[in-house]
């Protein structure tokens, strides 16, 4: 009689599809970002040529305001991400304390593998929304004024 060997940990199902709503979230920040930041860089930049040395105080004060919202924007974006990472953590956690409970199935490994797929698109979605959400509000703000020699 043939010995035919018997897994210890049984079959994992495939994973699913990302959700629709974590992808596109993330194309519709991208694409935002795509359209406003070169518009933002192109406004800014000419501003400042023709500011010159000597700027006057309406263009000081768009430079501060210029500084200030991109470490405001790179400060919520990697407090977003660590939350995110946080509740992604909880939910291996959760996982794993089904593992502990029920040994004997594959949920939990499988559920555990569906949070770390996802785990990148909510992480990356998180960091983008404070910066896409600036990159457009700036665009449409400076869409309203033109640079001035």
């Amino acid at each position: 009689m043939p010995c035919v060997p018997v897994p210890l940990v049984p079959q994992m199902p495939a994973l699913p599809a990302l959700p629709a709503a974590a992808t596109g979230d993330l194309i519709r920040q991208m694409t935002e970002m795509t359209f406003s930041v070169p518009f933002v860089v192109n406004h800014r930049l000419t501003r400042m040529a023709l500011a010159g040395p000597n700027p006057s105080a309406r263009d000081r004060q768009e430079f501060m305001t210029m500084g200030l919202e991109k470490v405001t924007a790179f400060q919520q974006s990697w407090l977003a991400m660590m939350w995110a990472g946080a509740g992604i953590s909880q939910d291996l956690m959760a996982a794993s304390l089904g593992w502990w409970l029920a040994p004997w199935t594959a949920a939990p490994a499988s559920r555990a593998m569906e949070v770390m797929h996802h785990a990148p698109m909510k992480v990356a979605s998180a960091g983008l929304k404070p910066v896409s959400r600036r990159a457009g509000a700036n665009a449409r703000r400076l869409s309203r004024s033109v640079p001035k020699p």
